[in-house]
């Protein structure tokens, strides 16, 4: 298993497995992909790119995140909410990866709007992260 995929399974873990979350979005409301019948609101895993960032003795990456939720007809404020209880989730946490080791995640932006074709509010999550 690669660090990435080690990454996307603990975060899907994490999202998936929050009775907060679920409360908000639903039990099957975390996707690792946007499915074109999926349910709104949700949480997808929308991209996950993944750099060298190893130094003289140690092997690591850096992964640039991102998630989309997708609000539906709950409009802005839904988008807000749920982008937020993302944030506490993820920011900062200490994950367990198989095989690697976290160093760090981080949240570096959010922004939200209106996606006609999405039919409501989209806000687009990016989070860095380190793995060694």
């Amino acid at each position: 298993m690669s660090a990435a995929r080690a990454l996307q399974k603990a975060i899907y873990e994490t999202l998936s497995g929050d009775l907060a979350l679920t409360a908000m979005i639903g039990i099957d409301g975390v996707h690792d992909h946007l499915q074109t019948r999926s349910h709104r609101p949700c949480v997808s895993i929308a991209g996950l790119e993944s750099l060298d960032a190893s130094t003289a003795s140690e092997a690591g990456e850096e992964h640039l995140l991102t998630l989309e939720v997708h609000a539906g007809e709950g409009g802005n404020r839904a988008a807000q909410e749920i982008s937020a209880r993302v944030r506490i989730l993820l920011d900062n946490a200490d994950l367990e990866l198989d095989g690697f080791a976290l160093v760090s995640l981080f949240h570096r932006r959010t922004r939200i709007g209106r996606d006609a074709k999405a039919r409501g509010h989209v806000a687009e999550m990016v989070f860095r992260a380190v793995t060694e």
